[in-house]
């Protein structure tokens, strides 16, 4: 049979305030990483990937 409601509940609820814990760590960081957009973000990700592949490249 399927969980409880309560079950339930309580996990969304652990879920959720986890999301909240996570969303005040990373509070202020677009602001010190100088993110203002979503192409910001694209480009940094693009960055970090490259510097990862590098890495590996090297390791080899």
């Amino acid at each position: 049979m399927g969980a409880k409601k309560e079950d339930k509940i309580k996990a969304v609820d652990a879920a959720m305030k986890a999301l909240k814990k996570i969303q005040g760590e990373f509070a202020g960081e677009a602001e010190r990483l100088d993110l203002r957009n979503e192409k910001d973000v694209v480009n940094l990700v693009k960055e970090v990937r490259k510097e990862i592949n590098q890495e590996k490249a090297e390791d080899k």
